[in-house]
C-alpha cells in the first residue's frame, strides 16, 4: 500500500491536470489561479534564455508569453515526447522551435532555446512540477507519488520517456495507466455497470480507441487502437495552414517570417475552433504587420467540410478496435467522450454513425468533463493503489501492450513473442536455435509492431547472447522470455539452457536518456531548488504586475476616470509609474509593496465603476434582473488587485 497522498496526474499535449480520491469521489485539484487546468505550455525567462541557469513559467503564465515571445515558450512537447530525430522534425514545421544542430541519430533530440538545450522529457518535468506544486498547497504536505495517464498507443519508447519526466520531477511513478483506460475507471466509479463500452478519446495531441469489458468489479481492455499523431493540434494547423495562404496571397505578407503574428493567428483559430462547437459561425479579425487585416468568417457548415477527412481518420482504429475485440458495434453498450475536441458538433455525428448511436435511441455518455475525465479515472486508480477507499477495494484494472512484441529471425523476419491486446502484465516463452556451425554469440534484435519484417518494425533494443559452447547449427537451445510489467515496460532475457549461459536487458526505448542522464538532472534541479523557486516568484510578480498595468492603462478609457481629481489622477499616475520602475528589479518585497500602493491609489476609482455598474443594472430593470446583475457585478475581481504573495 502507498503511503500519504498518491496523486492522479493528466499529462495532456494541450492541457493537463492532477487529481486525488476525496473519500469515495474524484476530485480535480484547482492550481493557484482557481483553474483546473494547467496548459501545457512551458516559457522560458527571457534573461535566462540568453544563457545560464533556466528559470521557467509553467501554465496560463507561460502561455501570455506565446504571442510576445514565442521564441522562448514550448507547447504541446507531448508530441515529441520519446520520438526519433526524425520524426521530431516533421512536428517542429508548426511549431516556433528548432532543434540543436549537432544531435545525431540515436541521441535524444534536444530543442534549442536561445543558448539552452532542453529534451522533451524535461519540458514535461516542468509541467509535473507544477501539478506536483498545486497539488502540495492543496494538501499543505508534500506529495512524491503518482499515477500518471498516457495514450494507449504510446510505445515503450514513449512510455519511458514518461517514466523518466515523471522521475525527474521528484515523483515516484507507481504505474502508467491508459487515458481511455482511466476514462473507463472514472465513469465505472458512478455506474459500476456490466456491459461492453467503447473509449473514444480524441483529445489535442492523440486519438485514442479502447474496448472494454466491465464485469464483476474488473474492468479489462478488450482491444485498442489510436493514432499519436492525430488530434486537435491537427484542427487548428490546417485552419493556421489555410488562413496562412490566404494571407500571403491576398495581402503578399508571409506572415511564417514573423512568429509572434503566427502564434496570434494560431490562438485565433483556436478561439473559432472553440466558437463554432456551439454556434453557427465564428470571425477571424487579425491585423497584420503592414496594417492591413485579415477578416474572415468561417460559417459552420464550411468548417465542417474542411476537417471531415480528420476526423475521419479517427474512424480506421475505431473499426479496427472492434474487429479485434470480436465485437460489432451493436454489441456496443456504452461509449464514452473523452478531450477536449469530443465537443465538436462534427466528431459527436460521427461516432453517433460509427456505433450505430441513433438508431439504437442510444447517446454518448458526456456526463463527466471530458477535460477532466481522464485526470479522475487517475484518481480513481491511485486510489487503488493507496487502499484510500472503500469503493475501490474490489476494483481490478486489467491492461493491455498495444503492439506486438517479438524479435528478429534469420532472413529478417519477425517471431512475435507476445502478440498485441495481451493483457498485461504479461509473460511469455519462445525457443530457437542457431542457425551457423560453432556459434558462441546471438544477437538479440528486440521489436515492436505488427508487420513481417524487422525493417518494417520498431526496434527496441539490442544485446548479446554470449559464451555459448560451440555446437552444430540446430543443437543450442536458446529460451527468450518477454516479461511486460504493469506499466507496459518490456523485459527480456535469453539463456541457452544446454550451458545455462544468459544475458537480460531492461527495454529502454532506442531515443530515451539514460539513467545517469536523469539522475543528474534530478540532482540538478535539488541543487538549485531553492534559487529556483526564488526566481520563479520574481517572474510571477512580474507577470502579474504586468497584469496590473495593463488594467490602469485602460483606466482613462473609463468615463469614471473623469470623475477623479487632478491629484487623484496625480497620485495613480506616480504610483503606476514606481511600479514600472520597480517590476525591473529582483526585490520581489518591493514589487508586492508597489502593487500594494497602487491598489490603494485606485481603490476611488474602483467605487466609482462599481457606482456606475450599480446603476447601470438598476436602470430599467426589475428587481430580480437588477439584483442578479448586482450580484454578479460585486462579484466581479477587481482589476487592479495585486496577487498574494506566500
Amino acid at each position: 500500500m502507498a503511503e500519504g497522498h498518491v496523486v492522479g496526474i493528466d499529462l495532456g499535449t494541450t492541457n493537463s491536470l492532477v487529481a486525488y480520491m476525496e473519500g469515495d469521489r474524484p476530485v480535480v485539484i484547482p492550481g493557484v489561479d482557481g483553474s483546473n487546468l494547467v496548459p501545457s505550455v512551458v516559457a522560458l525567462d527571457p534573461i535566462t534564455a540568453k544563457g545560464g541557469r533556466p528559470t521557467v513559467t509553467v501554465g496560463n503564465s507561460a502561455r501570455k508569453a506565446l504571442i510576445e515571445t514565442p521564441e522562448r515558450v514550448i507547447y504541446s512537447v507531448k508530441r515529441l515526447m520519446g520520438r526519433d530525430l526524425e520524426e521530431v522534425r516533421t512536428e517542429l514545421k508548426f511549431f516556433p522551435f528548432r532543434l540543436a544542430g549537432d544531435i545525431e541519430a540515436g541521441e535524444v533530440p534536444r530543442i534549442q532555446l536561445g543558448e539552452l538545450r532542453f529534451t522533451p522529457p524535461e519540458i514535461s518535468a516542468y509541467v509535473l512540477r507544477q501539478l506536483k506544486r498545486n497539488a502540495e498547497r492543496f494538501f499543505g504536505s508534500p506529495v512524491t507519488q503518482a499515477v500518471i495517464t498516457v495514450p494507449a498507443y504510446f510505445n515503450d519508447a514513449q512510455r519511458q520517456a514518461t517514466k523518466d519526466a515523471g522521475r525527474m520531477a521528484g515523483l515516484d511513478v507507481l504505474r502508467l495507466v491508459n487515458e481511455p483506460t482511466a476514462a473507463a475507471l472514472a465513469y465505472g466509479l458512478d455506474r459500476a455497470k456490466e456491459g461492453t463500452i467503447a473509449v473514444y478519446d480524441f483529445g489535442g495531441g492523440t486519438f485514442d480507441i479502447s474496448i472494454l469489458k466491465l464485469r464483476d468489479g474488473i474492468f479489462e481492455v478488450q482491444s485498442t487502437n489510436g493514432d499519436t499523431h492525430l488530434g486537435g493540434d491537427d484542427i487548428d494547423n490546417l485552419l493556421l495552414t489555410i488562413a496562412l495562404d490566404e494571407i500571403y496571397a491576398e495581402h503578399g505578407v508571409d506572415l511564417r517570417a514573423h512568429p509572434g503574428a503566427v502564434q496570434g493567428l494560431r490562438k485565433a483559430a483556436i478561439d473559432a475552433k472553440i466558437r463554432l462547437s456551439t454556434e453557427q459561425a465564428a470571425n477571424f479579425d487579425i491585423e497584420l504587420p503592414n496594417g492591413d487585416r485579415y477578416q474572415r468568417e468561417i460559417p459552420r457548415a464550411v468548417f465542417e467540410l474542411l476537417i471531415e477527412p480528420v476526423l475521419k481518420r479517427t474512424a480506421v482504429p475505431c473499426k479496427q478496435a472492434m474487429a479485434d475485440a470480436g465485437v460489432t458495434p451493436e454489441q456496443i453498450d456504452e461509449v464514452v467522450l473523452v478531450g477536449g475536441s469530443t465537443r465538436i458538433p462534427a466528431v459527436r455525428a460521427l461516432v453517433d454513425d460509427l456505433f450505430h448511436l441513433g438508431a439504437r435511441g442510444k447517446k454518448p455518455h458526456t456526463e463527466l468533463n471530458p477535460d477532466e475525465v481522464v485526470a479522475l479515472g487517475a484518481a480513481v486508480q491511485a486510489g487503488i493503489l493507496a487502499g484510500a477507499s472503500k469503493t475501490t477495494d474490489d476494483m481490478l484494472l486489467l491492461d493491455v501492450t498495444p503492439l506486438s512484441l517479438g524479435i528478429e529471425q534469420l532472413g529478417g523476419t519477425v517471431a512475435r513473442i507476445i502478440q498485441r491486446n495481451s493483457t498485461i502484465p504479461a509473460s511469455a516463452t519462445e525457443h530457437f536455435t542457431t542457425g551457423v556451425d560453432g556459434q558462441t554469440n546471438v544477437a538479440i534484435h528486440v521489436l515492436q509492431g505488427e508487420r513481417e519484417l524487422a525493417a518494417d518494425c520498431r526496434s527496441l533494443a539490442r544485446f548479446d547472447l554470449k559464451g555459448i559452447p560451440p555446437m552444430a547449427a540446430g543443437l543450442p537451445r536458446i529460451e527468450v522470455r518477454f516479461l511486460i510489467d504493469a506499466d507496459g515496460i518490456l523485459h527480456v532475457t535469453a539463456r541457452e539452457q544446454r550451458s545455462g549461459k544468459a544475458a537480460e536487458i531492461e527495454v529502454k526505448p532506442t531515443y530515451g536518456l539514460t539513467d545517469e542522464q536523469v539522475e543528474n538532472m534530478i540532482l540538478d534541479s535539488f541543487d538549485h531548488a531553492e534559487e529556483d523557486f526564488s526566481r520563479r516568484l520574481l517572474i510571477e510578480a512580474r507577470n502579474e504586475a504586468d497584469t496590473i498595468l495593463a488594467a490602469v492603462g485602460r483606466a482613462p478609457q473609463n468615463p469614471a476616470w473623469n470623475e477623479l481629481s487632478a491629484e487623484e489622477q496625480a497620485a495613480i499616475a506616480a504610483a503606476r509609474d514606481r511600479l514600472v520602475l520597480i517590476m525591473q528589479g529582483s526585490d520581489l518585497n518591493a514589487i508586492s509593496q508597489a502593487m500594494v500602493a497602487l491598489d490603494k491609489a485606485t481603490r476611488r476609482f474602483a467605487e466609482l465603476m462599481m457606482d456606475a455598474a450599480v446603476s447601470s443594472a438598476i436602470r430599467g430593470k426589475t428587481m430580480n434582473e437588477a439584483g442578479k446583475e448586482v450580484n454578479d457585478a460585486v462579484s466581479a475581481p477587481h482589476d487592479f488587485a495585486p496577487a498574494e504573495f506566500k
